[in-house]
């Protein structure tokens, strides 16, 4: 069995109103040295097989058809044997 760590985020040429949100938060509680911030999602899968090729070719597959939207976020993502 694998652990996938999936980090989606909003591609830099994408406006980001939440991280926008949280910068403006932060500085009106004096975090007045927090610069861009960008806001993405994590996500932890188990994929229950025991090949590890497979294991990656499936988390890519869902990273493409559902976890990120790959017109406006990027992902990457990290393979654990568990």
């Amino acid at each position: 069995m694998f652990k996938a760590i999936v980090y989606v985020t909003l591609r830099e040429s994408v406006i980001d109103p939440a991280g926008s949100a949280v910068k403006t938060s932060l500085h009106s509680l004096g975090h007045d040295e927090v610069g861009d911030v960008r806001i993405g999602k994590y996500i932890e899968l188990e994929i229950n097989l025991k090949d590890r090729q497979a294991a990656e070719e499936r988390a890519q597959e869902m990273c493409q058809k559902l976890l990120a939207n790959p017109a406006i976020e990027d992902y990457r993502y990290e393979l654990q044997e568990v």
